[in-house]
């Protein structure tokens, strides 16, 4: 896997505008505004490959970057209150549709912002990963907004959280000083060249 050859493919605005699965793939998802594109960015060492937005609720198409062995898979935010119901609806569709095809999908990269309880939304798309058998890793953005104690007491939190996923990996990001790359560099390697 070679970061440096990442390019954008492609975005996606309804299911029917997927491309064919052809290498495998790593998908991003997360609430809006959590970090996906400030942590493809960072990962791929690039400032502006994938669209940052302070705007919740940008990211409405499934944005797909090839490296020369991988497609890391840009899901569209969910949670943002501030659009309409039909909006809504075609984005539920397009997640779902890019679900339901017949991916080469290794792992799904959960995102969750570090500094707060997980919603309705982002408990719903954990319980679809396990009754899809989806296998995932949760992300916890935004790592660096909390001083060491906050920072203890959000991950003890965690646990309790989580607990019915049993076993799930969290790994802590700061796509600013970035902490957890690495480790989240290794675990895309390990998933994608099996």
């Amino acid at each position: 896997m070679n970061i440096h050859s990442a390019t954008f493919e492609l975005s996606a605005g309804i299911s029917g505008q997927l491309p064919a699965s052809t290498l495998p793939e790593v998908a991003f998802s997360g609430r809006s505004n959590v970090g996906k594109s400030s942590l493809i960015n960072r990962l791929l060492s690039r400032k502006t490959l994938a669209r940052t937005s302070a705007t919740p609720g940008k990211t409405a198409t499934v944005n797909f970057y090839r490296l020369d062995t991988l497609r890391l898979v840009d899901l569209p935010g969910y949670g943002y209150a501030k659009v309409s119901d039909h909006e809504r609806r075609r984005w539920s569709e397009l997640i779902e549709g890019y679900f339901n095809d017949d991916r080469d999908l290794r792992l799904v990269l959960q995102l969750l912002d570090i500094r707060h309880t997980p919603s309705k939304d982002d408990y719903q798309m954990l319980d679809y990963m396990v009754e899809r058998e989806i296998p995932f890793i949760v992300v916890l953005t935004k790592a660096d907004k909390l001083n060491k104690t906050e920072r203890a007491k959000r991950l003890a939190a965690f646990e309790e959280e989580l607990a019915d996923f049993e076993g799930v990996t969290c790994i802590p990001f700061s796509a600013t000083n970035g902490e957890g790359a690495n480790d989240l560099l290794d675990i895309i390697r390990q998933v994608t060249e099996e």
